[in-house]
């Protein structure tokens, strides 16, 4: 299993998208893959169509109350599971706090499913806090969202001394493998310039080996797109909401870049999921949200494929 956790301890770049429709779109070409919300404003379990008010096994008990983590899964799409989140997920650090070995948690938890996904994606909160931790705990790379403009880049040097200290004291394979462009606008020259500092900051930092030597910016950025924003109150991904806009060809081609750079076996093409997988898709019946733009926790979309408990991608 590939496990990337997707951070930047600053809100609003773009993390949450990121995770819903890169996964959404791996997981279209037939890969197995598993997504989990760390972050207490639940946006993730919100942008796929679950009302966190309603969710009982969530990443706080996983992390909290030694819940079983295949239990606390919920099949959301073909191909796509989700470890939800709730706002309990708040009180998760102080509790954890006098909890022995605190910080591996969630990779513990993740032992029993090394052999079952194929990617795993973590939406990270906005902090550097323990759940962040747990996460990088948890994973091998890191994606980071940005935004090309001026502070934006203020935090981003102190994210990688971060990153580079939990490599050193707690999971030497960790290392960030990308930057991505979100919000770009490649006709604006600010953009451009915030592109060409991050470039020259991550060349001149090479030599000294961190854990960021072989990050790269993306090929492929995220251009501005009024869809994007508009599919979370749908409880859809781009794709469901509208497949042919921007975002959805940009997220598309930033699936393929992750499939294609994989670290083992030789890189393949995503196809389309074949026959039996559309078939299988057909039993998977998803009410969506009224056409109104809001998200309305009384009729959030019915609950999928019951029972809801995770029974293996198999």
């Amino acid at each position: 299993m590939r496990k990337i956790a997707v951070l930047n301890q600053k809100g609003g770049v773009g993390k949450t998208t990121t995770v819903v429709n890169t996964a959404a779109a791996l997981a279209q070409s037939g890969s197995k893959v598993l997504i989990i919300d760390l972050d207490p404003q639940a946006h993730l379990t919100i942008h796929l169509g679950l009302d966190p008010e309603n969710i009982r096994s969530s990443s706080y008990s996983v992390l909290t109350q030694s819940e079983s983590f295949e239990k606390a899964l919920k099949m959301v799409r073909l191909n796509l599971w989700l470890l939800p989140a709730n706002i309990d997920l708040v009180g998760a650090e102080s509790e954890l706090v006098s909890v022995v070995g605190r910080e591996t948690i969630l990779r513990e938890n993740l032992k029993n499913l090394e052999d079952t996904f194929d990617y795993l994606f973590i939406d990270c909160p906005p902090s550097l806090g323990l759940l962040t931790l747990n996460a990088l705990a948890a994973v091998e790379e890191i994606l980071i969202p940005l935004q090309p403009h001026f502070l934006a880049l203020q935090g981003f040097g102190k994210l990688l001394q971060t990153v580079d200290l939990v490599s050193k004291r707690i999971n030497p394979k960790l290392e960030v493998k990308g930057v991505l462009l979100c919000m770009f606008d490649s006709r604006a020259t600010l953009p451009c310039e915030v592109k060409e500092d991050i470039e020259k900051f991550l060349d001149n930092t090479r030599g000294a080996n961190p854990a960021w030597a072989q990050a790269r910016i993306l090929p492929v950025y995220i251009r501005r797109n009024i869809k994007l924003a508009e599919a979370p109150s749908y409880g859809k991904t781009i794709f469901e909401y509208e497949k042919n806009c921007h975002g959805a060809e940009d997220y598309k081609k930033v699936a393929q870049y992750i499939h294609s750079n994989r670290q083992t076996d030789e890189p393949k093409v995503l196809n389309q999921a074949d026959s039996n997988q559309k078939e299988e898709k057909k039993r998977i019946e998803i009410k969506t949200l009224p056409q109104n733009g809001s998200y309305n926790p009384q009729t959030h979309i019915e609950q999928i494929n019951s029972p809801q408990e995770y029974s293996g991608p198999g």
